[in-house]
């Protein structure tokens, strides 16, 4: 690939909110995005990020609630929450962690949604959340699945209860294209 090619690449990539029907992702699609997000630099290769990926109606909805209603998590047929893993990175770097666990989520993600148009799927950044700045938590109480990784990152998994335990999270949404009703260009 040359520089016009991901030039091109990256313009052709837009983020959809709205999304129509339910088709699931193949678990291949997931496996890929995950190995692609695996890739992306972290702080001290920390990989301060975990990602739980949610594709129950009813933790959707919940989402989509703690998300200050934004439809289209309910609608996508997954939605991958990225959770900044501030103690991951803390315990390197102290306080100054919590800034690079923010950055890592941010740049795995970024690297989730690359992969999923690279494999001809929509996806959406969606950030404004309960819990910001004072107002109510954002964290979800219906049950939700471990988080996952590709297989050179760190292993979800574990108590399920604690992940969402100081969890600043962000996620992307993914759909075939053919499942679109509308499409934004930003």
């Amino acid at each position: 690939m040359n520089s016009s090619d991901l030039l091109r690449f990256l313009r052709a990539r837009s983020s959809v909110r709205e999304y129509s029907g339910g088709e699931p992702l193949d678990p291949e699609d997931i496996d890929y995005i995950l190995a692609c997000a695996s890739t992306a630099p972290s702080a001290g290769n920390r990989e301060a990020w975990d990602v739980v990926i949610v594709t129950d109606d009813d933790v959707r909805l919940e989402l989509a609630s703690a998300a200050l209603e934004q439809v289209h998590i309910r609608e996508a047929p997954a939605v991958f929450v990225v959770c900044a893993n501030y103690v991951r990175s803390m315990s390197h770097y102290g306080e100054r962690g919590i800034l690079y666990a923010l950055e890592d989520a941010t740049i795995a993600c970024t690297y989730m949604m690359l992969a999923a148009h690279a494999r001809d799927l929509h996806s959406c950044w969606t950030g404004g959340v309960r819990g910001e700045r004072g107002s109510r938590s954002s964290r979800p109480s219906a049950a939700y699945p471990p988080p996952r990784r590709a297989s050179r990152g760190r292993e979800g998994g574990g108590r399920r209860s604690n992940l969402w335990s100081g969890c600043r999270w962000t996620s992307t949404c993914t759909a075939r294209p053919g499942r679109i009703k509308h499409s934004r260009r930003e």
